[in-house]
């Protein structure tokens, strides 16, 4: 019934849009990740309807923007309802669902999940020619090569060693998103002094003994809503690693591969500032 609900909302939505004449393809995004880059470049009447998780402020950098637009099932209902001219999605979205809208003629366009800034860009360029803006997409590369120069000379002779630490202890290894955006701006991620090249759990004894200069956390506070949150904030975390050892990014910029990663940047550059003083 949700499906069916979700799919006369976005067929209402694609009727006004379509009384508009949108300049270029009418898209929908199955993808939390899709949806920001769809948000970025697209013009407002060309997007028809968004993913499930499009207005979840703690994946998404866009999802003030995205409470605009319909939000989708996640199934293929309300997808053909409307009839888009192109559909895009992860290659981890359901593979049932691709290959029925496959199936029923309707165009698709796949990314996958980006691991470094080089594949951030493609994706970028990729997005805007799927839109038909591909001018836009070079504006936003501009502004992310620059992002990268101003961390870049935040660091200068500093090669501080970082851990990026998440929830229950999780380290983010060298095929991340997280550990480009620090070798690429001059940092070392120290996930493999603990032997976790690929990403890994770290027990808090290993960490200790690391010492790594800082640890890369998505929030800051004294405050655990969970077990996994309560991880971070151990006494022996915090002796060691107390704010000015933390640098604080938060997921939402680092969780996908798009245009926020500019913003991303710019704030490890400022937390490179706060805690190198």
């Amino acid at each position: 019934m949700r499906g069916w609900l979700a799919a006369l909302a976005v067929a209402a939505w694609a009727l006004s849009c379509s009384t508009s004449q949108a300049a270029g393809p009418r898209i929908v995004s199955m993808n939390v990740c899709s949806d920001q880059l769809l948000l970025s470049l697209a013009d407002p009447d060309q997007i028809l309807g968004l993913s499930k998780f499009s207005r979840d402020a703690w994946q998404s950098w866009a999802a003030g923007e995205a409470r605009r637009y319909p939000i989708l099932s996640g199934g293929a209902e309300d997808v053909l309802v409307v009839r888009p001219d192109i559909v895009v999605v992860s290659l981890f979205d359901k593979r049932t669902t691709r290959d029925l809208l496959k199936a029923k003629g309707l165009h698709l366009v796949e990314f996958t999940v980006p691991r470094t800034l080089d594949e951030v860009k493609d994706q970028i360029r990729e997005m805007g020619d799927v839109i038909q803006h591909p001018d836009r997409a070079s504006a936003e590369i501009a502004r992310l090569d620059a992002a990268m120069a101003r961390a870049r000379a935040a660091v200068t002779d500093h090669h501080y060693s970082v851990l990026p630490l998440a929830r229950r202890g999780w380290v983010s290894g060298a095929d991340s998103l997280v550990s480009s955006l620090l070798t690429q701006t001059g940092l070392v991620n120290a996930a493999g002094e603990l032997g976790l090249d690929s990403g890994g759990f770290a027990s808090l004894e290993a960490i200790v003994k690391l010492r790594p200069d800082f640890i890369l956390v998505s929030e800051a506070g004294d405050r655990a809503e969970d077990d996994g949150r309560a991880f971070l904030l151990h006494p022996a975390l915090e002796r060691f690693y107390p704010p000015d050892k933390r640098i604080v990014l938060p997921e939402r910029l680092t969780v996908c591969g798009g245009v926020m990663l500019a913003d991303a940047l710019d704030r490890l550059t400022a937390e490179l500032k706060r805690v190198g003083r």
